[in-house]
Parts: structure tokens; C-alpha cells; sequence
């Protein structure tokens, strides 16, 4: 990594001990399935952003089903009373 910086985490042993096996068996340093992790949760978060943007915009602007807002029957109709 040309540009990366160092960071200090404070990690549970037992939780650093899980990751370095975790990191040993994918045989990948650590730095790498940490930054993976996090790129992973960063891309995620976008993704989530970009759905919620596009579910509000829906909402805001609704398909026309043709009813110009109206029932197309009564519940009665509906239900055949």
C-alpha cells in the first residue's frame, strides 16, 4: 500500500488471535483482510445510501395506476356484498 497510513487498534486478545487465524488461513496479512473488512462495510453503507435515496424519490413521485386517485371500486364491490 503506497498511501496507506498506520493505524493503532485496541483489540480483545481473544478477538486478535481469531483475526490473525482468520488472516492465516485466507493466507492474507492482516493489514489486507482488515482493509478488505473495511472496504466491504464502506461499500455496503454507499450501497444502503444510494437504495434509501432511491426509495424516497419513488415516494415522492408514484406511479400512476390510471385511478387518478380514486378507489376503482368500492370495498363492497370488491368482496361482492
Amino acid at each position: 500500500m503506497k498511501d496507506g497510513q498506520n493505524i493503532t487498534l485496541n483489540l480483545p486478545r481473544a478477538l486478535l488471535n481469531q483475526v490473525k487465524r482468520l488472516a492465516a488461513k485466507r493466507e492474507i496479512s492482516m493489514s489486507a483482510l482488515l482493509t478488505q473488512v473495511l472496504n466491504d462495510l464502506v461499500k455496503d453503507d454507499r450501497g444502503y445510501a444510494a437504495a434509501r435515496a432511491r426509495s424516497l424519490a419513488a415516494m415522492r413521485s408514484p406511479k400512476n395506476l390510471g385511478t387518478y386517485g380514486r378507489p376503482p371500486c368500492s370495498r363492497d364491490e370488491l368482496h361482492e356484498r
